[in-house]
């Protein structure tokens, strides 16, 4: 669970876009080497993003049903290409539609590469609830991405990617460059589209069905 206070101490958007350019945040590790400075992409992302007039409608429906999403809460971060496809277009359907988003970083000074928790986390505590267990292993995979109601109930987790990015199948058969074009190809941008489809097509499974399968 989730209190309403330990909720408050997330960042928002703006928050985490300029926390990411801080020395602070720069001197902790990163992926694969020194972190870099990815705010001015975060700043771009979200200015580039846009809800159609489809998922706006569907969002207004959802956030007017009681019991409706109001609040968001997200571990990101940002040298994750996952973190850096969803969260800004996480940020512009929040300020779109009256979501109140909170962000955590997952990590302390060092990259949480195992299963658990690093235990120099300031977020420890919310990583922990939210471990991904696939395949008989447990990963800390981000971002996650956790829908509630006003009360702090949870309707609905996603983490790390939509169903229709086969991600582990399509990093398997291409190096690092190729990886890196993918990530600047139209498909990352189709891949965002789809997280936003399925975040709006689950909660509406949610508040409709009353639980998800």
């Amino acid at each position: 669970m989730v209190s309403a206070e330990r909720f408050a101490k997330g960042m928002t958007f703006e928050q985490y876009v300029r926390f990411a350019a801080t020395p602070e945040n720069l001197a902790r590790e990163g992926s694969r080497g020194p972190r870099k400075d990815f705010s001015g992409y975060l700043r771009t992302a979200y200015d580039a993003a846009r809800l159609s007039p489809a998922h706006e409608a569907a969002w207004t429906w959802l956030v007017a049903q009681p019991g409706g999403p109001a609040r968001v809460l997200a571990i990101s971060e940002e040298w994750s290409s996952d973190c850096r496809r969803d969260i800004p277009v996480l940020a512009k359907l929040a300020d779109t539609v009256g979501l109140d988003l909170r962000i955590f970083t997952r990590d302390g000074k060092t990259n949480g590469r195992g299963p658990r928790p690093e235990p120099d986390s300031p977020n420890a505590d919310l990583m922990a609830q939210f471990l991904n267990e696939r395949d008989g292993q447990t990963f800390q995979s981000i971002p996650v991405i956790v829908f509630y109601a006003k009360d702090l109930t949870p309707l609905y987790r996603y983490t790390e990617f939509p169903a229709v990015y086969r991600k582990d199948r399509i990093r398997a058969v291409l190096d690092d460059a190729g990886f890196m074009e993918m990530l600047g190809s139209p498909f990352f941008e189709v891949w965002r589209s789809a997280a936003l489809a399925e975040w709006t097509s689950l909660l509406y499974e949610r508040l409709r069905v009353g639980s998800l399968a």
